[in-house]
């Protein structure tokens, strides 16, 4: 097992990347406290997990609110260890669909104010507990418009690009308290339930099939295939682990060679 007996946080562990992430660092023996602000949907990962052999735990945490944040990592590190793992996988609740000229400037910005507030927060706090007791790992994702620019993804992109430097300056500055900070870089996968509605509606539009669509935009990558949210979830797994130990301040290309570095 890759991360065996480690504690990891995952942040946005209700979500379909931060529940898929959480599933796979159970699957390599980390202890799981799962944190987000939908109790439902945490229930429904931990008891996925649970019924695997692993262990998870589950606490409404808003990612927004830095005393919220401090209060549930001591609560953690009190009842099983330091953290040495911490997943973000909070949704930004992007507004896409619209061109930056005929889109208003609040909409623009929601997501960036999103992504920067619940990065900065569980960024900071977690990267200066890990310094204190030993080091960690701390892992993001961000898409490929956050490099490749494309129509109709209003601040998506944007956000992804404020991310992806944020987490470079995060891993600079806490390398020498032994704390590594790295992403993966997806290109939304398939079988996430936002990326699968809107490519159907694709399909709608063209009268196609979901596969055609998943074709379609496969086409050009020379591994024809997007990548799927368990293929996502292993990278960020191979990141937190210490196979990964040479590796901070950069990301993992999980995009099937849809950019190429």
């Amino acid at each position: 097992m890759l991360l065996k007996d480690k504690t990891a946080i995952v942040y946005g562990g209700s979500g379909a990347v931060g529940g898929a992430v959480a599933r796979a660092y159970a699957r390599e023996g980390a202890h799981v406290f799962l944190a987000a602000r939908h109790r439902t949907s945490l229930d429904a990962v931990a008891a996925d997990i649970r019924a695997t052999g692993g262990r998870a735990e589950v606490t409404l945490v808003d990612a927004t609110d830095r005393a919220g944040i401090e209060a549930h990592l001591a609560d953690v590190a009190a009842k099983a260890g330091p953290v040495r793992l911490m997943f973000n996988g909070v949704s930004w609740d992007d507004t896409q669909g619209e061109l930056l000229t005929d889109m208003n400037f609040d909409r623009m910005l929601a997501p960036i104010r999103t992504a920067m507030a619940t990065w900065f927060h569980t960024g900071a706090a977690v990267a200066r507990h890990m310094g204190d007791n030993g080091g960690g790992v701390i892992v993001g994702i961000t898409a490929n418009v956050g490099r490749w620019p494309v129509p109709y993804v209003g601040g998506f992109g944007v956000a992804c690009a404020a991310v992806e430097n944020y987490l470079r300056q995060l891993g600079m500055e806490n390398g020498s308290q032994g704390v590594r900070v790295c992403w993966v870089r997806s290109p939304g996968s398939p079988d996430a339930p936002g990326v699968r509605e809107a490519w159907q509606l694709r399909a709608n539009e063209l009268g196609i099939t979901f596969d055609e669509v998943h074709r379609e935009f496969a086409k050009d990558t020379p591994l024809r295939k997007v990548t799927a949210l368990a293929q996502v979830a292993d990278a960020a797994v191979l990141l937190s682990s210490d196979l990964a130990a040479g590796m901070t301040a950069t990301l993992a290309n999980a995009t099937g060679g849809a950019l190429v570095d």
